[in-house]
């Protein structure tokens, strides 16, 4: 129990030392996570439009923006959200950087306005907006959808040539991951993918596949390349569509990681702070991301993690955490040194990643009991499936605006819509009637 009593003092201050190492342990919780979604970002988008820099300094800036909208109450640290990898590149490429970062900021504002909906007649409608069943499969077609780009960075696609060395690099990447992630214990089960990178990165230098001139080139220090409307483009509503309603289903995943959290510290942080401002601080830090030309911010379970393993749960070491990821957004070689990370090595980590998600969609529909009996259950999942994994697409135009749905987006809004509009399964249909049963058993017999 005196364990456990360390984990009710979030404003607990440790010692300097401790301060510092607690931090550091939390800033390689979520290195490995947030640097790589600029980098798939950029990967499925074929160009430019995430950096490294500006994601750990959105990161960093966004949770102390949290950590100033909970007043200190909730230990949570925000990181780069995998949720929008394929959203954001979709953005990119209908509406250039404007159209994505305009998303970014939008998918900000409407957690802003849930909150504040939340604080005038509570949150017990929005179980009704986003059961399991529209939850799962959402999560599964993140997850999912992202699979050709693991297969293409590793280099074994139907159109590929194969080389042996970026096949030996993604397949020890992939070994060390899994590996770590099953036998791994304490802080180190905590960080498999970095570990995976970091192992995938040495052999990749063996194989002399890294070329190491921009890090020769890069000074020590260096200003991120923010992108901020008005300054480098205009707002661009094109695309909002293509980003937006995954906003919607990131919600749940927020209330899924402060209910883990909560368990954990003994506190019921959908209580007190209260949801509307967990949602608030996740909101703001994410429009301040776009603002920046950062990727949306999400709650990290790694950290969570790490509060679970030290049992310390202090908001100030989230804090200074949160302030050496934004020094290292400004440390030119560091950053370059990241960028210099060989394809392969991100095919055989994502290989894993991608699969995690996907299955954590599917632990979701496991875990709710979902009864795929009930045909509306199947109706929904399937529709969602379907069409966010084979590419839907909808636009609609009207004179010189054309609004484009896809993908995602698409199958989010499908999912609530068919859950809330179809009626349940009659008990008739769900249950036989006993002269049914009876003849069933006759023609059995």
């Amino acid at each position: 129990m005196e364990n456990s009593k360390l984990t009710l003092d979030v404003n607990e201050k440790p010692t300097i030392a401790k301060w510092i190492v607690l931090s550091i342990q939390h800033v390689f919780a979520m290195f490995g996570a947030t640097i790589l979604v600029p980098i798939l970002v950029n990967l499925a988008a074929g160009e430019t439009v995430l950096t490294i820099p500006v994601a750990l300094v959105t990161s960093g800036i966004g949770t102390l923006i949290y950590i100033l909208c909970t007043k200190g109450k909730s230990p949570v640290y925000l990181g780069s959200s995998f949720a929008f990898i394929t959203p954001i590149a979709a953005a990119f490429l209908k509406g250039g950087i404007s159209g994505a970062m305009t998303g970014v900021m939008a998918v900000g504002l409407i957690y802003i306005v849930f909150a504040i909906i939340i604080s005038i007649i509570g949150k017990s409608w929005i179980d009704k907006l986003l059961p399991p069943i529209i939850v799962g499969p959402m999560i599964m077609i993140i997850g999912l959808g992202l699979a050709p780009s693991a297969i293409s960075q590793i280099g074994i696609a139907a159109d590929s040539v194969v080389e042996w060395k970026g096949v030996i690099v993604a397949l020890v990447t992939f070994l060390v991951t899994a590996l770590v992630a099953i036998k791994g214990k304490g802080f180190i089960k905590i960080v498999p993918f970095l570990i995976g990178i970091i192992s995938g990165y040495i052999v990749s230098v063996i194989f002399g596949m890294v070329d190491f001139k921009p890090v020769m080139e890069a000074a020590f220090f260096s200003m991120p390349d923010f992108v901020i409307p008005f300054v480098h483009y205009s707002i661009n509503f094109s695309a909002l569509l293509t980003i937006a309603p995954i906003a919607i289903v990131t919600m749940a995943e927020h209330i899924g990681d402060h209910t883990a959290l909560g368990n954990i510290i003994g506190k019921d942080l959908l209580k007190e702070p209260g949801l509307n401002r967990t949602l608030l601080g996740d909101g703001i830090a994410t429009f301040v991301a776009g603002l920046l030309g950062g990727p949306s911010n999400t709650t990290y379970g790694e950290n969570t993690s790490v509060v679970g393993m030290t049992k310390i749960a202090s908001v100030w070491v989230i804090g200074l955490a949160a302030i050496f990821a934004i020094c290292l957004g400004f440390l030119g070689k560091f950053t370059a040194l990241i960028s210099t990370i060989p394809n392969a090595v991100l095919g055989g980590v994502s290989l894993l990643l991608y699969g995690f998600i996907a299955v954590n969609g599917l632990k979701v529909l496991i875990k709710n009991q979902i009864d795929f009996n009930k045909t509306k259950n199947v109706v929904v999942a399937s529709t969602m499936l379907v069409l966010g994994l084979g590419g839907a697409t909808i636009t609609i135009a009207t004179g010189d605006l054309s609004v484009t749905i896809s993908g995602m987006s698409l199958a989010a809004i499908m999912g609530i819509a068919l859950n809330l509009l179809i009626p349940n399964d009659s008990e008739e249909t769900s249950e036989p009637k006993e002269s049914e049963k009876s003849d069933k058993v006759e023609v059995n017999n």
